[in-house]
């Protein structure tokens, strides 16, 4: 089985099992003693100790948060939107109501009363669905692994992806810095090409480079203002290093365009 394939499963694995407990700490932090009630059926005098020993999940959600939306959007690009949906607030929103309630809200402690009595119209609890369907749309990544229809082209992409980038590091350690830098290009410019495949994003050129990559993913929303500019400061050191015959590319430079290489391939999808 491919590394990267490995790699996948057990950071899944690990999320799951983090976003169950996380699922445990909402409760609590909502209904305290509906949940040591639930688990004194289980765990009988303990159940007090357990829930004192769960996580904080103000603290450590988003954290969970931005290493799942990763990993959904390599495993499954096409629910990445509804993830992203549970936890932020609709942009159009213009009262809070149960149903456009979100995780967001609640990292804010934002609860909605009416009248002088404050009777409840929303408050926290509205989030637990949202971070229900999270952990559940996480969940149904386990599948992929078994379903034969599962392409592990790209896992393996990235495993030779990753050997090239360590030939390219044993380069630079070198003093080869040009032909580091260049094969270091060659791996973010068949990076690029990929994503643009995994968002149906079609190019006109018959030998696109990283800069027109970087443009079109730009240009169909498929990536940040930020990640466009970093591509582009990667590209500028790559063209240096294939290019300019004239200044050398320094060593501070190479190896800044091996660390961001490493860095797209392993966050942009």
């Amino acid at each position: 089985m491919p590394p990267n394939l490995d790699r996948y499963k057990k950071d899944l694995h690990s999320l799951i099992a983090k976003g169950e407990r996380l699922h445990l700490a909402i409760q609590a932090e909502c209904f305290p003693r509906d949940l040591e009630s639930a688990l004194s059926k289980t765990l009988g005098e303990k159940s007090a100790e357990f829930i004192k020993g769960l996580p904080s999940f103000s603290e450590q959600y988003q954290s969970w948060y931005s290493e799942a939306r990763v990993l959904i959007r390599q495993l499954l690009p096409d629910r990445i939107s509804d993830f992203v949906r549970y936890y932020e607030k609709p942009k159009t929103r213009k009262d809070i109501t149960n149903e456009n309630y979100r995780i967001e809200d609640y990292l804010q402690g934002i609860s909605v009363t009416r009248g002088y009595q404050k009777e409840k119209v929303v408050g926290p609890d509205a989030a637990i669905p949202n971070f229900r369907q999270q952990l559940a749309i996480l969940k149904s990544a386990e599948s992929r692994f078994e379903s034969s229809l599962f392409d592990i082209r790209q896992l393996v992409q990235a495993d030779i992806f990753d050997s090239e980038l360590d030939a390219a590091r044993e380069l630079a350690k070198k003093r080869f810095t040009r032909a580091a830098g260049a094969l270091a290009g060659v791996v973010l410019e068949r990076h690029l090409g990929q994503v643009c495949d995994n968002h149906a994003i079609k190019l006109r050129k018959d030998a696109p480079t990283i800069s027109d990559f970087n443009d079109a993913l730009k240009d169909a929303d498929a990536i940040e203002i930020s990640q466009w500019r970093f591509v582009q400061h990667l590209a500028d050191v790559r063209n240096l290093c294939d290019h300019n015959k004239g200044v050398d590319p320094t060593q501070e430079q190479v190896d800044d365009l091996l660390a961001g290489v490493d860095k797209m391939i392993k966050t942009l999808f």
